[in-house]
């Protein structure tokens, strides 16, 4: 067991992580949570080549942030990014994969600013000992880093200091749906939530993502379908709502990472269709257009970077378009690395 300290938090005891060899993992213990009047945890997990990158390589550590129905299991990213120097991290955030308790539900949130407390303690843990954090965030992960990035910007600046940069894989920066729905849809949401926010949604949409992913299925990635199942986990109307709301200061211009940012995505979409072999080079979940539209207005010089052929996890994607993610993530962070 070893025992780490960070910026006068408590200390956080590595244990072995589930992934096996190689990997330990540490919970961050949360203040209570006003979504369950309880007090949540998170689970940071650390590839144990870590331990051997310090700052004096100039390189930031990498920070993965999982997405909805969603945890780390993607050890071949860890692999990539630690052969070419980055020390590498994943969180799994209160509610999700390593950090769910009996009895709480799946990735339930009324608020998606309760998640920049683990956030931050990740941030500050992993740059005592590296200098600097490139935070890599998929989904609605990509949509929470974002505004979290902002809000150290606005109200922690020597914590911002902190961050290298932001990395977006697929980020859920507006409702998939069609205009006309969405209009609509939106006050819905915002009113029936508030009022009804235990209600569960109807399942659906995420099938066949899951299914051309997963090795017992059409995909060729193993993982948990516990803590990802195929279908995605249960939602309810005051998560839909928590949702909404954090897009709106995208949508209204509000919203400064502050830092150097890159959003990758496919080059098209594939929605609302059953499993076919067209669903292996395509985001099955998210409308990329919506994804192009908005991750520029993230900061000053954001860019985006579309990769052909991606699924919605550009690293989940086949071969040819999992390997031009990966060769656009270390010219990003190698860029980072000269600018720093």
């Amino acid at each position: 067991m070893r025992h780490d300290t960070s910026h006068g938090e408590a200390p956080l005891e590595w244990q072995p992580d589930v992934l096996g060899e190689g990997y330990e993992q540490a919970v961050l213990h949360l203040a209570k949570d006003p979504d369950t009047k309880r007090r949540p945890r998170a689970v940071l997990v650390r590839d144990k080549r870590a331990l051997s990158h310090n700052r004096q390589s100039g390189k930031p550590a990498v920070l993965w942030v999982h997405g909805m129905s969603d945890y780390f299991f993607q050890t071949h990213v860890a692999d990539e990014l630690s052969e070419h120097g980055h020390a590498f991290y994943a969180l799994d955030l209160r509610r999700c994969g390593r950090a769910h308790r009996k009895g709480e539900r799946w990735h339930f949130t009324l608020d998606m600013r309760r998640y920049f407390e683990e956030l931050t303690l990740a941030l500050r843990t992993i740059a005592k000992e590296h200098g600097s954090v490139a935070v890599l965030a998929h989904s609605t992960g990509g949509l929470i880093v974002p505004l979290w990035a902002d809000h150290l910007r606005r109200e922690q600046p020597e914590d911002h200091k902190l961050l290298a940069g932001v990395l977006l894989n697929s980020p859920w920066l507006d409702l998939q749906f069609p205009r006309w729905v969405v209009v609509p849809l939106r006050p819905v949401v915002n009113a029936l939530g508030a009022v009804f926010p235990s209600l569960p949604l109807p399942a659906g949409g995420e099938g066949t993502y899951g299914q051309s992913i997963y090795n017992g299925a059409h995909g060729e990635w193993d993982f948990n379908t516990e803590w990802k199942p195929l279908g995605g986990h249960r939602k309810y109307l005051g998560w839909m709502r928590a949702v909404v709301k954090a897009q709106e200061p995208v949508h209204g211009g509000e919203v400064d990472t502050g830092v150097p940012t890159l959003t990758l995505c496919s080059s098209h979409s594939y929605l609302g269709k059953e499993y076919s072999p067209a669903a292996d080079t395509a985001d099955t979940v998210l409308d990329v257009e919506q994804i192009q539209c908005w991750a520029p207005t993230l900061t000053e010089g954001a860019q985006v970077q579309v990769i052909d052929g991606a699924r919605h996890d550009v690293y989940l994607s086949e071969r040819h378009a999992r390997e031009a993610a990966f060769k656009a993530t270390l010219t990003w962070l190698d860029a980072l690395n000269c600018a720093g």
